[in-house]
């Protein structure tokens, strides 16, 4: 499957995806504000590809149009993988990052707008959470253009943390409902 805005083709990774996403997630601005750990060269992220983004039916790569380039990656946590208790049985947790060179350019909300859509009219969603790190003003800002509303906090501790730190997730959501409000403004 393949989602297309207008400058962006979210598509499923691929194993060749591998230098590509080392060039963009060796980058400690990323991977940090996420909430792992930097790649440390091209066979580490061609494992990441195989057993986490091409292993997850819901996580895309997201290439520009224009230059075939991958720029980042969006994509759902559903069922047992979600980060928080309180989402229900048929929510998504979002998650979403971009590469440094396209910070700034709004590709990440014109993603995460396709994918939320996705989410609503093709999966059927009731309801989609992003959570971010305490800090990490880039996902808020997404997150708040998006529609999204806080909801809580909670504390992730160092043991469930691949950076092995403690650190507060804010949650935000939006409801099929709300974001089908917000489409017809």
């Amino acid at each position: 499957m393949e989602l297309q805005t207008e400058r962006t083709i979210l598509r499923h990774w691929q194993e060749n995806d591998a230098e590509a996403l080392y060039n963009i997630a060796s980058n400690p601005k990323i991977g940090l504000n996420a909430g792992w750990k930097p790649h440390t060269c091209v066979e580490y992220s061609r494992e990441i590809i195989r057993k986490i983004l091409s292993s997850e039916k819901e996580f895309y790569a997201i290439v520009l149009k224009e230059t075939n380039e991958l720029s980042g990656c969006a994509g759902f946590l559903l069922g047992e993988a979600k980060h928080s208790k309180t989402m229900g049985n048929n929510d998504a947790e979002a998650g979403y990052w971009i590469g440094v060179p396209y910070w700034g350019q709004g590709l990440i909300p014109e993603a995460m707008r396709e994918l939320v859509r996705h989410g609503f009219e093709d999966l059927g969603l009731d309801a989609i959470w992003a959570g971010h790190y305490n800090g990490n003003l880039r996902s808020k800002r997404v997150a708040d253009k998006l529609g999204f509303t806080y909801q809580h906090t909670e504390e992730e501790n160092e043991k469930d943390s691949p950076l092995h730190l403690t650190q507060d997730i804010l949650f935000y959501r939006i409801t099929k409902q709300e974001w089908a409000k917000n489409k017809e403004i």
